[in-house]
């Protein structure tokens, strides 16, 4: 046994290498995403130093009293280790203790939601208060109040300016809306059409696959084209019908939610089509004996075991919608516009370097969600993508 595991065992060589090259992806991949993040939380004075120093610890944002002291970064870096472990390790047994098989996705949401929004209160007013009660405690202490004063100079002005004076947050529920219901058609029409043509020895499904799979290839700027003269002409054409009260389809978040399954909808009907193609039809058989109907045996033996692909499909059906500029830029009015189209709008309209640091402000908030998202439904991501929708 002993033999065998060293014969799989990589070279030394082989591992350096290996090593080498995850951190040099890592460089490249993440330390821009850290540099402006890092940016962000400071005056423009430190975020465009010429002195890297400058930037990271920020002397001339210190200098103006706002700033993390030690104190401040042991209590983060504890409560972020804590939120992680809880991520990782407790919330999905917790949830899938309370939440009954049938309906575990929507346990997983209710309980990412409560998860988020509690880590959000935690860290945005619970920590703060904590730490500064802390630091005015210890401030009187000899060496101790040395735990207090300000090591790093950070500031909340530019996401403050962001999310409150210019209302960021109108444009970051609009990207809620317009995500969830992107996720949950594709996901609800998805489950069904792939078990469908997972099922079926039709040469008809072959070519509905086919032509999903080309509808799909089609850039979505030749997409939209099709789609911008319904949108823009909608009142006119049906004013003879409707009279005054006809509506319009530009501006509207559920017509852009239609537009946008039906161009990733064949995306999420492969995708599930291929994890329940790795769920043997003998279960279903098995189901349809004990006297379930054909609707009870998909949803009371198929999809329990389809949870870790279905969550996988609809990470991605939630990134296809979230990170979308073309659709919504083109479709959506300013009233009703999404974050990604949104910060666009920051970039273009910058003239100081104040409204660059806020334009990389709004451009770094965007990615909290998506680390939130990936943390909380990490370990359903790695079966499903793994295992698929085999359980052993």
């Amino acid at each position: 046994m002993e033999t065998t595991a060293k014969t799989l065992r990589p070279s030394p060589a082989l591992a350096w290498t290996t090593r080498a090259f995850v951190a040099l992806w890592c460089l490249i991949a993440a330390f821009p995403l850290f540099w402006i993040a890092v940016m962000s939380f400071k005056l423009p004075v430190d975020a465009f130093s010429a002195n890297p120093l400058a930037v990271i610890f920020g002397p001339a944002t210190r200098t103006t009293g706002q700033g993390l002291s030690v104190l401040d970064l042991a209590l983060g870096i504890a409560s972020l280790a804590a939120i992680w472990h809880l991520a990782t390790r407790r919330l999905g047994a917790a949830i899938e203790r309370i939440a009954p098989e049938p309906w575990l996705p929507v346990g997983w949401l209710v309980g990412g939601i409560a998860f988020g929004a509690a880590c959000l209160a935690w860290l945005a007013i619970a920590l703060p208060a904590l730490a500064g009660a802390a630091g005015g405690a210890l401030a009187p202490v000899p060496l101790l109040g040395l735990l207090a004063e300000p090591v790093i100079g950070l500031t909340l002005a530019h996401y403050r300016n962001v999310w409150v004076d210019q209302a960021f947050y109108r444009n970051f529920v609009n990207s809620l809306i317009v995500t969830g219901g992107v996720v949950t058609i594709s996901l609800t029409v998805g489950t069904l059409a792939g078990y469908a043509l997972a099922r079926t020895r039709s040469s008809l499904a072959y070519w509905i696959l086919i032509s999903a799979l080309i509808f799909r290839a089609l850039p979505h700027s030749v997409l939209v084209s099709g789609y911008l003269p319904p949108f823009v002409n909608s009142a006119e054409w049906l004013r003879p019908i409707l009279g005054d009260a006809a509506p319009t389809l530009y501006g509207q978040p559920l017509a852009v939610i239609l537009v946008l399954v039906a161009i990733n909808q064949p995306f999420t009907i492969w995708m599930l089509r291929s994890f329940f193609m790795n769920v043997p039809a003998e279960l279903d058989e098995a189901a349809r004996v004990d006297g379930c109907s054909h609707f009870e045996a998909f949803w009371r033996v198929i999809m329990p075991v389809m949870w870790p692909g279905v969550i996988t499909t609809g990470l991605f059906s939630f990134l296809l919608a979230y990170n979308d500029f073309l659709v919504t830029s083109l479709l959506l009015d300013a009233q009703s516009q999404t974050m990604v189209p949104a910060i666009a709008g920051f970039f273009n309209r910058e003239t100081t370097t104040t409204d660059q640091v806020r334009a990389v402000a709004a451009a770094v908030s965007i990615t909290a969600p998506l680390f939130l998202l990936v943390m909380v439904f990490q370990r359903q991501i790695v079966s499903g993508l793994t295992a698929g929708a085999v359980k052993g």
